[in-house]
């Protein structure tokens, strides 16, 4: 049954994940190919290195529905681009590593909260109808600024559904840990 629903959604739908070369963005992609028809997927990643060894893993001879944008979530513009035609985005794109965050704290902020700003903005002038949100359990009683930075996010993103007005576009968050 929950193939069948995910199937509904998924199937002739293009599909863009940010953060795609990531742990999340590789399984969500693996997962995608294995049991899907989607009509395209869009990695949308700032490292083209690692975008070049999924290239290497995901070969687009053997999967032509795939497309590799390199941009940042920073970068209004870029995402203006990236999401034309977008029908669903997993926004798993975020600085995650702790220690660095507590040394680097503007730069989560920028990332991971001013970056999710951009990407609700973006897909709301792009009409994509379906927007997933990755959090993590670290945003419940935040100790640290990466939950506290993705407690932000969840609340962003849930609050975004109060300013689409009349377009048919949902925001969802999910927690994975």
């Amino acid at each position: 049954y929950c193939l069948d629903v995910c199937s509904e959604f998924i199937n002739d739908k293009v599909i863009l994940i940010t953060g795609g070369t990531g742990s999340f963005g590789n399984q969500m992609l693996k997962t995608l190919l294995d049991n899907f028809q989607p009509m395209q997927i869009i990695i949308f990643s700032r490292d083209e290195f690692k975008q070049s060894e999924m290239q290497k893993k995901f070969s687009d001879k053997k999967y032509p529905c795939l497309r590799y944008f390199i941009g940042d979530i920073r970068d209004k513009e870029r995402l203006m681009e990236a999401f034309n035609g977008v029908d669903i985005i997993f926004h798993a794109a975020a600085l995650k590593q702790v220690p660095a965050l507590e040394y680097n704290p503007s730069e989560a902020i920028k990332t991971n909260i001013y970056g999710a700003e951009n990407v609700i903005k973006a897909a709301i002038a792009n009409n994509v109808s379906n927007v997933i949100a990755i959090s993590t359990d670290k945003a419940v009683s935040p100790c640290n600024l990466y939950g506290a930075t993705k407690l932000c996010f969840e609340k962003i993103f849930i609050a975004a559904n109060n300013i689409v007005g009349d377009k048919d576009i949902k925001f969802s968050v999910l927690r994975y840990g």
